[in-house]
């Protein structure tokens, strides 16, 4: 930058350092998913404080037009995507719907033994064997959700010998065992420190939880939660009543 926001005088400094910032991403300067310059090199260039920088990046942060990631720098947001809450579509279509690049790491995939909560959760037997996986999606190389399932192996005996990286988990089961009910619940939280490095988020920054348990038949075949950072993410959907005055979504 080479140039000084002291003119206006009518305007806070932390005002103009956001204007000038406004600037450059509305003219197309600063895209989408771009990383901006530093505070101390934003501090040189505009020759105000640091103090006035911080407010200016904290506040376009909170409006959503910037995102920080730690260790990384302070980027230019990315439009939030929108996830369907009714039903279930494969994030990566999700994603290539809207032009981005899917890319996906898998951090666990392998059979364990049901803790006495999750068996309770899933109508299992304590101790009785399911299938744990955790799988990191990107778009554009940036993460939008971790994925942490457990799925009953009865409904999907061959899942650890699929290639996630080829084929998403839901397109694997929505293709092998038709869902028959869906449960959704949905909070806000601040994310355990293991969620937090993954997804590439400070620690201050709360999550969206989603927690959904799907049946097969009169089955529960599985029970998971999908951690989405909320300065990237959102969740919403659309349904109809079954009748007046009555909701169909379970």
């Amino acid at each position: 930058m080479r140039k000084s926001v002291q003119e206006p005088v009518d305007l806070p400094l932390y005002q103009q350092v956001k204007d000038y910032i406004l600037e450059l991403i509305n003219s197309g300067k600063l895209r989408p998913g771009m990383r901006i310059e530093s505070e101390a090199e934003l501090v040189a260039g505009l020759n105000v404080s640091r103090m006035t920088v911080n407010r200016a990046l904290r506040e376009l942060t909170a409006e959503g037009r910037l995102c920080r990631r730690q260790g990384q720098g302070t980027f230019v947001a990315v439009k939030k995507p929108q996830a369907a809450l009714f039903t279930i579509q494969s994030i990566a279509d999700e994603i290539r719907e809207r032009g981005g690049l899917y890319s996906c790491s898998i951090h666990l995939l392998q059979e364990e033994k049901a803790r006495p909560s999750l068996a309770a959760a899933m109508d299992l037997a304590p101790y009785a064997p399911v299938f744990h996986a955790i799988i990191l999606h990107k778009e554009n190389n940036v993460p939008i959700q971790l994925a942490c399932r457990h799925i009953r192996p009865e409904i999907a005996p061959h899942f650890l010998e699929q290639d996630f990286t080829e084929v998403t988990v839901s397109e694997y089961l929505l293709g092998i065992a038709p869902v028959t009910a869906i449960e959704h619940i949905v909070e806000a939280l601040i994310p355990e420190p293991w969620i937090r490095d993954l997804l590439e988020i400070n620690s201050s920054e709360p999550c969206l939880a989603l927690h959904r348990k799907t049946w097969v038949g009169e089955k529960i075949a599985t029970s998971s939660t999908f951690y989405s950072p909320g300065s990237r993410y959102t969740l919403g959907g659309t349904f109809t009543p079954t009748s007046p005055g009555s909701i169909g979504v379970m």
